[in-house]
């Protein structure tokens, strides 16, 4: 059971003060959690099905829906036809950084933690979100693109084909592996159900303004204010 540690800060299974430069990475999730949209959703707005595909969204971060790689092809194929540039005015005019992100990923990596961005979204939002906040890695899904339009599918990859679940945990522990550390000395932030799997596998999980499902599991849930918050957890 969470514990309210401070308004809006819920704790469970540790205990406090931490310490950040014991810590070697943290994983973040990208939509609504270093940024305040679901980019699949704002695209669906070109396309007039908005409604359609956030509600598929909501659905599947709720853990409503088990195969997360089934909604999402799902929502990608009512893209169909949006043209490249819906993606640009997704960027420009709607995306922004969650309040606090940039004070934390700055204070992590002032700690030494290197930084892994891990998204069931999409390469040309992660990318950029990657370039701004200046993070080591990052592995997202890749809209498939022809002749200026979305084609309603994705990419394969040579790692695989979508980016659910089980390849966020996968990803987050190869990591791990390659930089020679236990997973016990990674932190992970998410706020869905896809989430869960990598934060079940790391030292320490944050959730951040999550879903009931991931409040009810994680180590940490911040519910109110920016990610920052999560800065309370460990000595100055």
């Amino acid at each position: 059971m969470n514990t309210e540690h401070a308004p809006g800060l819920f704790i469970r299974g540790i205990t406090l003060p931490l310490v950040l430069a014991d810590y070697k990475l943290v994983a973040f999730d990208m939509d609504s959690t270093l940024i305040n949209i679901e980019c699949v959703d704002e695209i669906a707005a070109a396309a007039g099905r908005k409604a359609e595909v956030a509600a598929i969204t909501e659905a599947a971060m709720r853990g409503e829906i088990a195969d997360y790689k089934a909604s999402l092809r799902q929502r990608v194929a009512l893209l169909k036809g949006v043209p490249e540039a819906a993606l640009d005015e997704v960027y420009a005019n709607h995306l922004q950084l969650n309040p606090g992100v940039q004070a934390f990923v700055q204070a992590c990596q002032a700690a030494g933690l290197r930084t892994l961005l891990v998204s069931g979204g999409f390469t040309y939002f992660s990318d950029r979100v990657r370039t701004r906040l200046g993070l080591d890695f990052a592995r997202a899904n890749v809209l498939g693109i022809e002749h200026g339009v979305l084609t309603g599918l994705m990419v394969d990859r040579p790692w695989g084909d979508i980016v659910d679940g089980a390849e966020k945990r996968r990803v987050v522990l190869e990591v791990c592996e390659l930089m020679g550390i236990a997973p016990a000395q990674a932190i992970a932030v998410g706020d869905g159900a896809n989430d869960l799997p990598m934060m079940a596998a790391v030292g320490l999980s944050i959730a951040f303004h999550p879903k009931a499902a991931v409040r009810e599991q994680a180590m940490v849930s911040i519910t109110e204010g920016g990610m920052d918050r999560a800065l309370e957890l460990f000595t100055r």
